[in-house]
């Protein structure tokens, strides 16, 4: 008869949650920055840490390489930051923020440093990561300083490799005398080095993967880097307004194709922009509306006689609540408002309806564009490609649309 295992004794249990508790929390840090660096931009990693405990090594040009690490190293590492005493704990609520939301741990920089670093050996032997700076602080020039010994003496004295890290992106980010601004960070991490390595030879490993990313990382669409300053400008928001507004009235060419360019370009404007369309979309269909109502006819090409026939039957059994197959049945809203102008269809039922079935489309396209744009990011120099299909696909698309109906 086989023997049951004995029940888990409350030492072991309380091994387990002290096991657990840390890894809970480096899972919330992890997904908290992966989340705030996807709104800014994105962060894209390569290359993983080895199995147990290691010293990692990286470049240091921005606060935001803190925010990116803990983005990019796996949580099963539990990442430790080390950090200046001197600046982040001078403060209770530096102290905090550092200890709470960087796992931070101190290192004075006037005289006992290495025994701060020594006290983390046997949080390495158990399989933890400790996230050095070398440097010691900020660069400003891009280029990656001499290192302090210490990150190594660590290694050397605990028995764990040393894991070179290159990190790309956060100087535009976050600059170290400048304003925040958008910007893709990459995170690529190397080959482990053994214990022993030298400085120098850490920092040619450091900087050589520095280097590599920082290439990749400027690698872009001069066109899609356009489309986003465009985007991310007033005049973008008055173009997507413009542009709704005119093919509620008479312009072929449905806001949809502007929002499908500039939020692939410029993901974060994706909400602002559509809902810039939206409005255009809206006051361009009342003023279409109330102009049909008055007997004035506007020109609307690629349109059909058959759309407007279809249009006038939905309107004559549903009234303004016809304009909801607006979205699905390819006929262009404009037919929808004139149509419902000369139906007799109130401006208030009419911009109801309006509202809900063009918004509909109008935010999910938006929407969906610039999500699939974020996941998409590092193939963003291929924007010009994009563009093309973009516009060869809605040629053809509309081509279809209208002999369908013709």
């Amino acid at each position: 008869m086989t023997t049951p295992a004995p029940a888990p004794t409350p030492v072991h249990r309380t091994r387990t949650r002290t096991r657990t508790r840390p890894r809970l929390a480096a899972l919330a840090r992890r997904a908290l920055w992966w989340s705030t660096l996807t709104l800014t931009g994105g962060v894209e990693r390569r290359g993983r840490l080895p199995r147990g405990g290691c010293v990692v090594v990286a470049n240091h040009s921005s606060h935001a390489d803190t925010a990116a690490l803990l983005a990019a190293l796996d949580a099963r590492h539990t990442p430790a930051i080390g950090a200046a005493a001197d600046y982040w704990f001078a403060s209770p609520w530096r102290r905090r923020i550092c200890s709470r939301l960087a796992s931070g741990f101190p290192v004075r920089r006037s005289g006992g440093g290495m025994d701060d670093l020594l006290a983390m050996a046997e949080g390495l032997r158990a399989g933890r990561a400790v996230v050095l700076f070398p440097e010691g602080t900020r660069g400003g020039d891009g280029t990656v300083g001499s290192f302090h010994r210490g990150a190594l003496v660590l290694a050397e004295h605990a028995g764990v490799p040393v894991v070179p890290v290159g990190i790309a992106g956060t100087d535009r980010l976050l600059p170290k005398h400048g304003r925040f601004r958008s910007a893709l960070i990459r995170v690529r991490i190397g080959a482990p080095l053994p214990p022993s390595v030298t400085p120098e030879q850490a920092r040619e490993a450091v900087a050589a993967l520095h280097a590599r990313t920082n290439a990749e990382a400027l690698r872009d669409s001069p066109l899609r880097r356009r489309a986003a300053r465009l985007a991310g400008s007033r005049r973008g928001l008055a173009l997507a307004f413009a542009w709704a507004f005119a093919e509620a009235l008479s312009w072929p060419l449905m806001p949809e194709l502007l929002l499908a360019a500039l939020c692939a370009a410029a993901p974060r404007r994706a909400v602002p922009l559509s809902l810039t369309a939206l409005a255009g979309s809206l006051v361009g269909s009342v003023l279409a509306l109330q102009l049909a109502a008055s007997g004035v006819h506007v020109p609307a090409p690629l349109t059909t006689e058959r759309m407007r026939t279809e249009v006038r039957h939905e309107l004559s059994a549903e009234g303004a609540a016809a304009v909801r197959h607006q979205p699905w049945n390819g006929i262009p809203f404009k037919v929808y408002a004139a149509q419902a102008g000369r139906a007799g269809v109130a401006t208030g039922p009419w911009l109801g309806s309006a509202a809900l079935s063009r918004g509909s489309r109008t935010l999910t396209v938006g929407v969906a564009f610039g999500g699939a744009a974020l996941l998409a990011r590092r193939w963003r120099r291929w924007y010009g490609v994009y563009a093309g299909l973009l516009a060869g696909g809605f040629a053809g698309g509309l081509g279809v649309i209208v002999a369908s109906w013709a």
